[in-house]
C-alpha cells in the first residue's frame, strides 16, 4: 500500500457516547490522504464494536482492539505503528473542522523548522452546544510559546496537535510518569529541539464535560504539570532530568530526594494546592488534603476564606468547616 501523508492517532477507552461524531469528523476531512489508527484500550462499553463497524466501511481505518494499557502506552504504540511521517492527534470526544488536516499539513510543509503545530479550539458542551471561552488563546509562534512556558501558560491543545513522527521519537515519545499531562511534558521536551506553534484558527471543537479526563483526574494532572515544569527547568539549567525513566512519579514528599535539593516538595504542593481551588472534583478528592497540608506548612492563605464559601457551594460543608478550622488555627499560632 502507498505510504499515507498523515497517520491519525486516536485512543479510545469507554468513549462510545461521542465516538461516532469524532470518527466521522476525521473521515470527512478535505485532505483525505491519511490512515486512521484507532486503539480500543480495553473498553467495557460498545466502543470496540463501533470502531469495527467504521473500519468495515472505510479501509483507511486500522483498528487495534486489546486490553487496557493506558493512554501513554497507546500513544507510543500508535507512533511506532504509524506509516506516515506526520501524525495527527485526535480524541474520541472532540470534533475536527473539515479543513483541519489541510491547514495543518500545509503549515508543516511551508515551515520545515516546525516539528509540531496545533490550532486554536472552540469549546463545546456535552450536547455540542457552544460554550463561552475565557482566557487567552494558545500562543501562535515558537517565541510566544517559549514565553508561555516561562509563566506556566497553555501551550498546544493535545487533540488539535499535528507533529513530525521522527521528531517526537527523537525525544523518546511520551513519558509514562506524566499520566494525564503527558502532552505538556512532551511539548516541554520538544521545545528545545524543534519549533512549536499554533494556527490561529478554531480547527477543533473541544468538548468540555464532567466526565472528561481533566475533570476526573484534576489533582494528578496538576501534580504532573508542576513536576514537568520543574524537570524542564532542570534541563534548561544543564542538569539531569530525574523523571526521564520513571514509570510513575513519587509522592510529593519524596520530590526533594528525587531532584536532589530541598524545597521542591513544598514548591509543588503550593502550586498544586493553589491551582485546584476552583476545581470541584479536586476539592472532593486528595486535592483538598493537599490544600490543608499546604496551609499547615505555612503556605499562602490569601483567598482561602473564599474557598471555604466555595466548598459550601460544591456541596462539601464538612470540608468547608475543616478548612475554616485550619485557617483559624494557623492564624492563632
Amino acid at each position: 500500500m502507498p505510504t499515507p501523508a498523515i497517520s491519525v492517532a486516536m485512543s479510545v477507552f469507554n468513549g462510545e457516547r461521542f465516538l461516532a461524531s469524532a470518527i466521522e469528523s476525521v473521515l470527512a476531512q478535505d485532505f483525505a490522504d491519511f490512515e486512521f489508527l484507532i486503539i480500543d484500550d480495553g473498553s467495557s462499553d460498545g466502543s470496540a464494536g463501533l470502531i469495527r463497524e467504521y473500519a468495515e466501511r472505510d479501509p483507511r481505518i486500522r483498528p487495534i482492539v486489546r486490553e487496557n494499557r493506558g493512554l501513554v502506552a497507546s500513544l507510543n504504540e500508535m507512533i511506532d505503528a504509524a506509516r506516515a511521517p506526520i501524525i495527527a492527534r485526535m480524541d474520541a470526544d472532540d470534533i475536527c473542522r473539515p479543513d483541519r488536516f489541510a491547514r495543518q499539513i500545509g503549515f508543516l510543509a511551508g515551515h520545515p523548522e516546525y516539528g509540531v503545530v496545533g490550532s486554536w479550539s472552540e469549546d463545546i458542551g456535552e450536547n455540542g452546544e457552544k460554550l463561552v471561552r475565557s482566557g487567552a488563546d494558545h500562543p501562535e509562534t515558537h517565541e510566544e510559546l517559549l514565553a508561555a512556558i516561562e509563566i506556566g501558560g497553555q501551550l498546544i491543545c493535545h487533540p488539535a496537535a499535528m507533529y513530525r513522527r521522527d521528531v517526537v521519537r527523537s525525544v523518546g515519545g511520551y513519558h509514562a510518569a506524566f499520566r494525564h499531562c503527558e502532552d505538556l511534558d512532551l511539548w516541554l521536551r520538544l521545545s528545545s529541539v524543534t519549533r512549536l506553534g499554533n494556527i490561529p484558527e478554531r480547527l477543533l471543537r473541544y468538548r468540555r464535560y464532567p466526565g472528561q479526563v481533566s475533570s476526573r483526574h484534576a489533582t494528578e494532572q496538576q501534580i504532573g504539570t508542576a513536576v514537568a515544569q520543574i524537570a524542564w527547568r532542570e534541563r534548561k539549567a544543564g542538569r539531569t532530568d530525574p523523571t526521564a525513566d520513571l514509570e510513575h512519579l513519587p509522592p510529593i514528599g519524596e520530590l526533594d530526594s528525587l531532584f536532589g535539593r530541598p524545597g521542591i516538595s513544598r514548591q509543588v504542593r503550593e502550586q498544586v494546592a493553589l491551582g485546584l481551588l476552583y476545581s470541584a472534583s479536586a476539592m472532593r478528592d486528595e486535592g483538598f488534603d493537599l490544600l490543608v497540608s499546604h496551609l499547615r506548612d505555612g503556605g499562602r492563605r490569601d483567598g482561602m476564606w473564599r474557598t471555604v464559601a466555595r466548598l459550601v457551594r460544591f456541596g462539601e460543608p464538612v470540608r468547608a468547616l475543616r478548612l475554616a478550622a485550619t485557617l483559624t488555627t494557623s492564624t492563632s499560632t
